[in-house]
């Protein structure tokens, strides 16, 4: 194996254990707590300034050049490039979007929707995925599983039949979205459906993993993660590198929120950004662990340097189990009660001041209309980042002059019957939302003759 100036690191600060690249870990082996990917930044060729990423647009024809992954390769450059894994991911689209600016509450030219629909399966999953499948590739890994509430499953199966790899997947009962789901089938994925919700699926799939030595690809997985920054520094390319004032991004399993603080962290630590964003991390109020944890009386969480109280984040997630708690929102890819990563995404917060929400179903429907209405559209869980920034605003922790980035995570097709759930009124039983749908935009019936056709067209 090359000499690549990169390692694994658990990031609990009284272990902070090294390990080779070429293990393949999702947990500490000594302290069972997450691991990072570290650099040795001073043995890494850095560009002067991001700006330098730019000029990788003229030799796109090189296929690392014109992946929106490893363009940005010096970032993460933790295996050599005969390894690196790519399927044309990070073709994504930064777009001002002032009619969704009106309804947030900020001044027009201020809003910016990052669109990570444009993805090669659909959703944000696959910078993560690139950067895995690169990691599994590198050490010769042949079956990769996942556990999923859809865009990972889908992300994954792409990625495996590209990579000649079998695919195994875990997702809860009746608890995926088709538009997800038929991708994870049509790429030719083994599924297996768990009686239980992306949680117990999370388990099981960490159990088989070891008993099977599957290569496990969530988000517990560390390099998938080094993909996953990648989405900033395209949000950074498309404001011609100048750094917002805020991202706001759906929570769940919390591996964006978690990549977007280790990012910014090294951006300021290598001196390539003088300032970093406010991070606003959004969730369902059918899905408000971290909510609960930050924002309660009762815990007020915080990183504090990594000697943050672990023990309250395991008395919530027994308070869960002894309540059978379990989460329940539209926002499917959202659908998560104990995040794997919560103990990063702290870290995120800290790191980028940043601040948590949770989001009735009905603000998440009613905000994805609007991102719909103005020309995007999105996934559920996307809009959350759009009704989470409304909400700021109206706290008037966002200033109307402030330059907000909200994350769409997914396309607008991932879940189709949530979307005409909503606009018809006609939810099914794992759709259902309450409150006043208000951009609803119901078709009209109409008698099969051209003067009714004329005159419901003139008088709708």
């Amino acid at each position: 194996m090359p000499d690549i100036p990169a390692y694994q690191e658990c990031i609990n600060i009284n272990c902070q254990a090294n390990f080779d690249l070429a293990q393949s870990l999702v947990a500490c082996p000594k302290c069972g707590c997450l691991l990072d990917v570290q650099y040795e930044w001073d043995k890494v060729k850095l560009p002067k300034k991001l700006s330098d990423f730019s000029r990788r647009w003229a030799t796109r024809e090189n296929r690392l050049d014109f992946s929106g992954v490893w363009r940005f390769r010096e970032l993460l450059d933790f295996c050599d490039d005969r390894f690196k894994v790519s399927q044309g991911e990070g073709q994504t689209l930064l777009q001002r979007c002032d009619g969704v600016a009106e309804y947030v509450g900020v001044d027009k030219g201020k809003l910016f929707l990052q669109y990570e629909g444009l993805n090669p399966s659909g959703s944000f999953k696959d910078n993560g995925m690139a950067a895995a499948f690169s990691h599994a590739a590198m050490v010769g890994a042949r079956r990769v599983a996942c556990a999923s509430t859809g865009n990972t499953s889908a992300s994954l199966a792409r990625y495996a039949s590209a990579a000649g790899m079998e695919a195994i997947v875990f997702v809860g009962s009746g608890r995926i979205a088709f538009g997800k789901l038929a991708q994870a089938l049509d790429y030719g994925a083994r599924t297996f459906q768990v009686a239980g919700d992306f949680d117990d699926c999370m388990a099981r799939v960490k159990e088989a993993t070891e008993a099977l030595s599957l290569y496990l690809v969530n988000s517990v997985n560390p390099f998938r993660l080094e993909g996953q920054k990648t989405i900033m520094l395209r949000v950074l390319e498309g404001m011609n590198w100048e750094v917002p004032d805020w991202i706001v991004c759906p929570g769940g399993n919390l591996g964006n929120s978690s990549a977007f603080g280790k990012m910014w962290g090294e951006l300021k630590a290598l001196g390539l950004v003088k300032r970093v964003p406010r991070l606003a991390v959004i969730n369902s109020t059918g899905a408000p662990t971290l909510d609960r944890l930050v924002n309660s009386p009762d815990t007020l969480l915080r990183y504090n340097g990594g000697r943050f109280d672990r023990a309250a984040i395991c008395r919530d997630y027994q308070w869960q189990d002894d309540t059978n708690t379990k989460p329940h929102t539209i926002a499917s890819a959202i659908e998560i009660s104990k995040p794997v990563n919560i103990d990063k995404c702290l870290r995120a917060l800290e790191i980028c001041d940043g601040v948590v929400r949770a989001i009735p179903d009905g603000d998440i429907m009613n905000a994805k209309a609007q991102v719909g209405i103005h020309g995007l559209g999105c996934e559920p869980a996307s809009a959350a980042s759009v009704a989470g920034a409304r909400l700021l605003a109206e706290e008037r922790l966002i200033s109307r002059d402030e330059r907000v980035v909200c994350i769409l995570t997914g396309h607008a097709l991932k879940d189709p019957n949530a979307t005409v759930g909503y606009h018809t009124g006609n939810y099914d039983a794992d759709h259902r939302v309450e409150g006043e749908r208000l951009f609803a935009n119901m078709p009209t019936p109409v008698e099969n003759d051209l003067d009714a056709i004329i005159k419901a067209i003139e008088t709708s």
